[in-house]
């Protein structure tokens, strides 16, 4: 029997396009990239996840020689989130990404690792999580995490 998985998401072309709560986010994102250390990809990702009672937790892409012990934005976001107030959920993360400060035209999307990082969080906090990947001219709102990452892991 064959089976399909349908994923539903959001499409914007402008931030101003977003409820406020997500434009904040996405800036905040945005702003993060400066905290970007990419001197090998020379591609600076900024995350910024916000927690119950709205705060916002930011973390930027960090490269290293020895790969590959850099960490990706959005892991750098959420560990430090979890880190720093674990009493709180995570609600939602915003991820953007350029080259030179610029945003890149399509939207930043995270890899598989840090996909399966935001399922363990969504788990954890027991509700859905949204993901907002943000773009020049285009931004993509998931409003849960298995919308990127079909089939999580979560077996253990």
């Amino acid at each position: 029997m064959d089976k399909q998985i349908n994923i539903k998401y959001h499409e914007y072309s402008s931030l101003a396009e977003l409820e406020p709560a997500d434009r904040t986010l996405a800036e905040e994102a945005i702003k993060a990239m400066q905290g970007a250390y990419a001197p090998y990809s020379h591609f600076h990702v900024g995350a910024a996840v916000r927690l119950t009672g709205d705060v916002i937790v930011h973390g930027a892409n960090q490269e290293n020689a020895a790969f590959p012990s850099g960490l990706c934005a959005e892991r750098t976001a959420m560990f430090s989130a979890s880190a720093n107030h674990p009493e709180k959920d995570m609600e939602s993360i915003a991820i953007a990404g350029g080259v030179h400060g610029r945003l890149a035209k399509s939207p930043a999307t995270p890899c598989g690792a840090c996909r399966q990082v935001m399922a363990q969080y969504q788990t954890k906090a027991g509700k859905p999580m949204s993901v907002i990947m943000v773009g020049d001219g285009i931004i993509w709102k998931f409003d849960r995490v298995d919308d990127i990452l079909p089939l999580i892991f979560d077996s253990i």
